[in-house]
């Protein structure tokens, strides 16, 4: 069974900036608490709306396809599968695009005529399950390449909060750190131990699944995201991670110590709360935690592609070292958690 790997990558960020200081002067009511200093959060991307350069997450999407396919060694027509995982799905001023499916019109507008296409929905860690089923089926032989794309255009969730928010403390709070953006990865065969994906899984876990919801807003007509953050971010659900990485290596006769992760990505859904999931782990793993990489600084929480926008910047950055051993660890609402543990070397921006 073979091992797959990143062999390229993409992005696309709006140019549209919209700084926290902003976003709360619109506020009715301000919050009790230091957002920017809680979240770590100064700015992040707006799409445009403007209707003659209006983009979406559909154009979000192909702009970062398109702009990994220019690293990639395969056309778009040497594509095997394309798999779309955004959350939100507008198209053409369409809020709520649905059929066809988004993968088939990404691959249609790119013109990857051979492409296997279909959409996978898991929340923020949408792309992590799509490079999840796209590993798998590398693995198993079934294709030997394939891209995971997505475009988020989730701000309008942030225009609902800021419409709506009347309290100190406000269910909506969490939609003001969204950002917009898009990203893709292709995925092919392993060649060698030095850019490999040694492995990935996900889990979920379902009691937790009421403390952050997508939907529309109860007191207008548009889509809003209710988050208890109270209960989300405590050791309860912070020690999901660890726990699965845990009994995953245990089986393998591995610690985490073993692996010697040289940086560790989390979701980006805030600074404060990372330090405190590092603390949790590096006592059940009993090992350090390796550095955090992250950009919620300037590009806040892009939902499904995280992860991905903190690669992309960081290897534009020159901030990871061919060779470097990389975990991701989601946290996603359903609530979803797990691992991805890869090594990248050629991999470029």
């Amino acid at each position: 069974m073979s091992h797959s790997r990143f062999e390229s990558i993409g992005a696309y960020l709006p140019s549209n900036i919209v700084s926290t200081e902003e976003l709360l002067s619109r506020l009715a009511t301000p919050p009790a608490f230091d957002l920017e200093k809680i979240t770590g959060i100064k700015e992040r991307r707006f799409r445009d709306t403007r209707p003659d350069s209006l983009e979406d997450s559909f154009t979000l999407a192909v702009n970062a396809a398109r702009d990994c396919l220019e690293r990639s060694r395969y056309g778009a027509g040497e594509l095997e599968v394309i798999i779309s995982c955004s959350i939100t799905r507008s198209n053409e001023g369409t809020r709520m695009y649905m059929e066809p499916s988004f993968a088939s019109t990404i691959a249609k507008e790119l013109g990857a005529e051979r492409a296997i296409t279909f959409d996978v929905s898991n929340a923020c860690a949408g792309m992590l399950t799509g490079t999840y089923l796209l590993d798998r089926m590398i693995r198993a032989g079934v294709v030997r390449n394939g891209m995971v794309v997505s475009g988020e255009s989730i701000t309008p969730i942030a225009e609902t909060a800021v419409n709506e928010i009347s309290e100190k403390y406000d269910l909506q709070f969490a939609s003001l750190s969204v950002g917009d953006s898009g990203c893709a990865v292709v995925l092919d065969q392993a060649v060698d131990d030095a850019d490999k994906i040694h492995y990935i899984e996900l889990l979920t876990a379902a009691e937790h699944s009421h403390l952050c919801l997508g939907m529309p807003s109860d007191k207008s007509s548009g889509v809003a995201l209710y988050t208890d953050n109270r209960k989300m971010h405590n050791e309860a659900r912070f020690l999901l991670w660890p726990d699965a990485q845990g009994e995953f290596l245990a089986a393998q006769g591995r610690t985490f110590a073993d692996e010697e992760f040289d940086y560790i990505i989390h979701h980006q859904f805030g600074a404060a709360a990372v330090p405190f999931i590092n603390a949790v782990a590096a006592r059940e793993f009993g090992a350090p935690i390796p550095p955090d990489l992250n950009v919620i600084e300037k590009y806040g929480n892009t939902s499904t592609t995280s992860h991905f926008i903190v690669l992309h910047d960081q290897l534009e950055q020159d901030g990871i070292e061919a060779g470097a051993k990389v975990l991701m660890v989601p946290a996603a609402s359903g609530v979803v958690a797990g691992f991805l543990s890869t090594t990248i070397s050629s991999l470029k921006v």
